[in-house]
């Protein structure tokens, strides 16, 4: 009776599981995936919730194939890529998700008008978002024990590999560790390249409803999470429409032109001498990796994109590995002007800035005065104000800076609660800017708070998300008195849920502010108190959390009292500097006082200036560059 019982689940699960017409899911759980860690989980969901709020599904449909290459073949096992096509399904019904395909002819062979097609012994990775209450319980139990962020209203990937075998059952495995790295990696480069997608109302049958694009290849650097870094931080993605469109050469070659696989290394002649360099100074040899002048070195003729020193490591690195990635890098550089994002060229903002002001028309304007010393003079928080807050982003153009204005219409199923931001990119994705705007150099303050309270901070999460009021002690803040307007953003991305109480407590506030309090719109409001705060902290609420940005811990004596007072206190508290080396001198001054240190030295994603917003930009950070936690 058990074992007819059993039959009978197992085809209904067959017939109404989860899964866009492949059947149940495998029942797997990340947490049993070898090698996987915790941390690494938390990344991938916030990756994909981050993608679900982009919403591909309301224009993409599965005939829509994708090209993925991420990194090189070498960085993956047996040499190649774990999968080189994807697609999405559930825009025109069923469960909405994505597949990713061994091959393109993998993909063809698999689509059908509405459901997946089972080929037998063809293998499928599916991401598929369910709600919690479908779920397994290992995952549900997964999903609580980490405290996964939710994409939309209650819904989480699931991932598994289906494969039908020739008796046409369906057979399910967990994912490898490797393939959840390359699903993370397309994760975070196809939230940001498929908006970019240009419909070609020219491109397909009149008759067809399926809405065609114009050929597309794009190239972003994907930061990969603080656990999965092996001495390299970025991983370039490249994602094509059609598939074969990152390969293959146009007939007639342009400026634009697609890249050549090419069968054979390149004859001596085709060797550029370096000397058209003359200012190139010291490369190293893609081969050997030694060191040789500009103007000794030769490179690859075909892509231009890689040096040597001598004819016979370009022989061999052909050999090995370029002849795979020559056409890939010979496209990137015909793209080298697009890719080197000279519009966040900000190392000036802090060498120069009154000249990278100026060259934005903003110098001497609204918030802007306290990016350069003409206004020193002038007490922090004591800027003339004229009013409005096109005024207070020194009249940059409306499309230019965050308006005063929620998120909702930016989000898929108009959900509620806080909006869990991976980066400086997604932002700019949901305020509609254009990645020129320099706002962020002045949002990484607020930013910052907001992503320590709602991704490093988990009992203040928590509070946020059953709509309670979070009080924040905010350390030491000078240029941050006068830019309040830009910490409305705050209140914007709590999305209708929870409040924050910012107490900013300083020797830097001035006298006549001190003991006000402001509201920035309806769900921040700040306290502003002038002193030291180990003298002022018993007048105030007590925290739930302490934040200190750019504090220069081995700088101040004034930090000895305010230490001890968090120890004995011991609530949570972050701190953020400049550069790595500062931090690891802070994070002695905190052994010293006797303090746990509860996070490792962190980049912080809403650091300032913006680092990772260009697929080539890879700039020093100058504020708010990292962040490390103490009794967390």
């Amino acid at each position: 009776m058990d074992l007819h019982l059993k039959n009978l689940l197992d085809r209904f699960q067959e017939q109404f599981g989860s899964g866009p017409g492949l059947g149940p899911g495998s029942g797997t759980c990340l947490m049993k995936v070898e090698g996987v860690a915790p941390s690494f989980i938390k990344s991938i969901f916030k990756a994909s919730a981050a993608l679900y709020r982009t919403d591909p599904w309301r224009r993409l449909r599965p005939g829509h194939l994708f090209g993925i290459r991420v990194g090189k073949d070498l960085d993956w096992s047996g040499k190649k890529q774990p999968f080189s096509c994807a697609q999405f399904i559930g825009g025109d019904g069923g469960d909405i998700g994505f597949l990713m395909f061994r091959s393109e002819n993998d993909a063809k062979k698999m689509t059908g008008s509405r459901e997946t097609v089972r080929i037998p012994n063809v293998e499928v990775l599916r991401v598929t978002y369910e709600r919690e209450s479908l779920m397994f319980p290992s995952n549900r139990k997964m999903i609580k024990s980490l405290s996964l962020e939710a994409s939309g209203t209650a819904h989480f990937p699931v991932i598994d590999v289906a494969r039908c075998t020739s008796s046409g059952d369906l057979r399910f495995r967990s994912p490898t560790l490797e393939e959840l790295r390359f699903v993370y990696a397309f994760l975070k480069a196809i939230s940001l390249l498929h908006p970019l997608l240009q419909g070609d109302r020219e491109g397909g049958p009149k008759w067809s409803m399926l809405m065609h694009f114009e050929p597309f290849i794009e190239t972003v650097d994907v930061q990969w999470p603080p656990e999965l870094t092996k001495g390299h931080d970025l991983v370039a993605v490249t994602v094509s429409h059609p598939p074969g469109q990152a390969y293959e050469e146009m007939a007639t070659s342009t400026g634009s032109s697609t890249p050549t696989n090419y069968a054979e290394p390149p004859k001596e002649d085709a060797f550029l001498d370096e000397n058209v360099y003359p200012n190139a100074g010291l490369r190293q040899c893609a081969s050997c990796n030694k060191e040789v002048q500009g103007e000794q070195s030769l490179c690859c003729g075909q892509c231009r994109a890689v040096v040597y020193c001598s004819s016979i490591c370009q022989n061999k690195h052909w050999k090995e590995t370029h002849k795979s990635e020559c056409g890939h890098y010979k496209v990137m550089m015909e793209k080298e002007e697009e890719l080197a994002m000279k519009i966040f060229m900000f190392p000036c903002s802090a060498d120069q800035p009154c000249r990278w002001l100026e060259s934005l028309g903003i110098h001497q304007k609204g918030m802007w005065r306290r990016r350069c010393t003409c206004y020193s003079h002038c007490p922090f928080g004591l800027l003339p104000v004229k009013g409005g807050l096109w005024d207070s982003w020194g009249g940059l153009d409306d499309e230019e800076y965050p308006r005063d204005s929620p998120f909702h219409n930016h989000l898929r199923d108009a959900m509620s609660g806080p909006i869990l931001l991976s980066g400086w990119l997604e932002y700019y994705n949901l305020r509609t800017m254009p990645l020129s705007s320099p706002v962020a150099d002045i949002l990484s303050y607020p930013l910052t708070v907001y992503h320590i309270l709602t991704a490093l901070s988990i009992s203040s999460k928590n509070l946020l998300l059953k709509g309670k009021e979070v009080i924040l002690h905010y350390l030491g803040p000078e240029g941050e008195l006068d830019w309040m307007p830009a910490f409305a953003e705050v209140g914007h991305l709590l999305n209708g849920l929870g409040n924050i109480h910012i107490v900013m407590v300083g020797p830097e506030v001035p006298t006549n502010l001190s003991g006000s309090t402001s509201g920035i719109g309806s769900r921040v409001r700040v306290n502003l108190v002038r002193g030291v705060y180990q003298e002022e902290a018993t007048y105030l609420p007590s925290p739930h959390v302490i934040v200190a940005l750019n504090c220069g811990l081995d700088y101040y004596v004034n930090w000895v009292g305010a230490l001890d007072l968090i120890k004995s206190r011991g609530t949570p508290a972050f701190f953020t500097d400049e550069s790595e080396i500062s931090c690891a001198n802070a994070k002695k001054v905190l052994r010293s006082a006797g303090l746990l240190i509860t996070l490792p030295v962190t980049p912080n994603p809403f650091r300032s200036p913006v680092k990772n917003l260009g697929a080539s930009c890879n700039l020093p950070s100058y504020s708010n560059g990292f962040v490390l936690g103490v009794n967390t």
